[in-house]
């Protein structure tokens, strides 16, 4: 029997590294529950889930603090947070710009686009990027200040970091108007499941439904490096119109009058998919009239080539046109908006390009050539082009609108701007910071821009009691004015006591961080400017 014990042992202890090499193998299905911390110096289980917090933001489309600091900026969403659990205000977290409903009642508000879906109602953005892609099965965004207006959360199949990035990136809905919490700091989106691995990660705000600001402290997401999972889209549209009686009409106008008003209160997609069904709604589906007003913002992720190519078209007549946070990496060429804008462009009098990174010199050349109508033009956080580019603005003499915030838009183009665009009405001049000299450019805007209502000089960093006075002597027709975080102008000059008694349309002053405001100030406003509704003096120490 003595043999027999030897065997055993050799036994046993085969037996015994086998399931250790199992074990560190993790074969599929064996290590479901096991969950680890994700690390660079060693090989990563086949299904195991990790945890890991933002590598790098990538893009945004606003935020409060300024573009050569880290308080209250996008970046503070990278890496481990510095603030949870605590919450409150704390300038280490990302903020954005706007908040409230009462941004849109201002006189510088925009009328919104036709046929806009009313599930969307994203306001900013913010891209992040994850160092290892994953299968997400759960986001934890912390938010420590305001939490309620995250709105959706997307997932993009492309990694970033790849030497080989792919022709075409996949974004991915994981979650949508999440629990609107009110008292929460840590908020876990649980998600459905996902068919690819996702990095890229994209967070919509709809920062209206907020009565102050919100503070984002970073983003977090867990998820399984290899797992097979299957979705399936299913649509369906569901119209219901009340019949109304027309008189005077024949058959045929009255048929084609209110096909035209039924299709009218259908989203782009829905009528794109409507042309399909027979060939006298298709000749409807397809008229320009139904394109005079055509926002494709809520649509950005799908947005490429293609899709103008075929619209075209059916935008001819096309006056108002969105294509805000659309086109980038690559989803968009210059040369496919050059050539939609050649055939769309003639009527064309507003034109939305916020975050629009695939504009160039050569964009803006098209635009300015075939866009001769052009009133109110968008270029909101387009911080790819160049300088030299914004020249090509001064062409278009017709502009009531022009909206740079946060481009780099230097002192000659903007000052060319003005000496022959007469006619603006609303300019947004917020974070521009290659601007050497905002006396000069208030001085030009005073001589040249006498039909200026609203201005948004937000965190210009050298404006004086000097640029204000010969401001408020030429444009008195100012019912916004915008002079936050403007740290060179002191109460003690008079400048604001100088606004106030020259101004007296103003609605809405904007005086955040300015430690100097004093009791005068206050007192001046409340005596002449009577017509004042939104008055921000946030940070004053007097």
């Amino acid at each position: 029997m003595s043999p027999v014990f030897p065997m055993l042992t050799v036994l046993s202890m085969f037996y015994y590294m086998c399931l250790r090499r199992r074990a560190r193998t993790a074969t599929r299905g064996e290590m479901n529950s096991r969950r680890a911390i994700e690390s660079n110096t060693r090989a990563l289980p086949i299904n195991v889930e990790i945890v890991q917090y933002a590598k790098e933001v990538l893009d945004f489309s606003s935020h409060y603090g300024s573009e050569n600091s880290m308080s209250y900026t996008m970046w503070n969403l990278a890496g481990i947070p510095n603030v949870y659990p605590s919450s409150g205000d704390f300038t280490q977290t990302a903020v954005f710009r706007t908040y409230g409903t009462w941004w849109d009642r201002c006189p510088s508000a925009r009328l919104p686009f036709k046929r806009t879906p009313s599930t969307f109602c994203s306001q900013d953005y913010v891209e992040l990027a994850f160092e290892e892609p994953v299968y997400p099965t759960a986001v934890h965004i912390l938010e420590t200040y305001h939490p309620g207006a995250v709105v959706r959360i997307l997932a993009c199949s492309a990694n970033p970091y790849s030497q080989n990035p792919p022709a075409e990136k996949d974004l991915h809905l994981l979650n949508e108007d999440p629990c609107r919490c009110k008292q929460q700091v840590s908020v876990s989106r649980p998600l459905g499941k996902f068919g690819s691995a996702g990095d890229v990660r994209n967070v919509r705000l709809g920062s209206s439904r907020l009565p102050s600001w919100q503070q984002v402290s970073l983003s977090l997401i867990r998820g399984d490096l290899r797992s097979v999972c299957e979705s399936k889209d299913v649509c369906m549209v569901v119209l219901c119109m009340p019949w109304t009686s027309v008189c005077h009409w024949t058959k045929e106008e009255k048929s084609f009058s209110l096909i035209q008003l039924i299709l009218s209160h259908l989203t782009v997609p829905d009528l794109c998919r409507l042309a399909q069904t027979c060939k006298l709604l298709y000749q409807h589906c397809c008229d320009p009239l139904q394109y005079i007003h055509l926002s494709l913002q809520p649509y950005w992720a799908r947005i490429n080539d293609t899709s103008l190519e075929y619209l075209q078209s059916r935008c001819t007549l096309i006056q108002w046109l969105n294509l805000s946070w659309t086109g980038n990496r690559g989803a968009i060429s210059v040369s496919g908006f050059s050539r939609f804008l050649k055939v769309c462009g003639s009527e064309l009098v507003r034109l939305e390009l916020s975050c629009g990174h695939f504009l160039n010199e050569t964009c803006l050349e098209v635009i300015t050539e075939m866009c001769p109508n052009l009133q109110e033009l968008n270029l909101s956080s387009c911080d790819k082009i160049p300088p030299q580019a914004f020249n090509h603005i001064a062409k278009v003499g017709s502009l009531k609108r022009l909206i740079l915030y946060r481009t780099k838009v230097e002192q000659t183009a903007l000052l060319s701007i003005l000496n022959f665009c007469s006619e603006l009405q609303h300019l947004s001049l917020g974070s521009c910071v290659m601007i050497e000299d905002y006396d000069l450019i208030a001085s030009m805007m005073g001589a040249k821009c006498k039909k200026l209502r609203s201005l948004d000089l937000w965190r210009c960093k050298n404006i004086t009691e000097s640029g204000i006075a010969e401001l408020a002597s030429g444009c008195q027709l100012l019912e916004e004015l915008d002079l936050g975080w403007c740290p060179t102008l002191q109460s003690s000059t008079g400048c604001f006591t100088n606004l106030a008694r020259k101004l007296p349309n103003l609605q809405k002053l904007f005086l955040t961080a300015n430690r100097s405001v004093c009791d005068t100030d206050i007192e001046e406003l409340a005596a002449n400017c009577t017509h004042l509704r939104q008055l921000d003096i946030l940070g004053k120490r007097m």
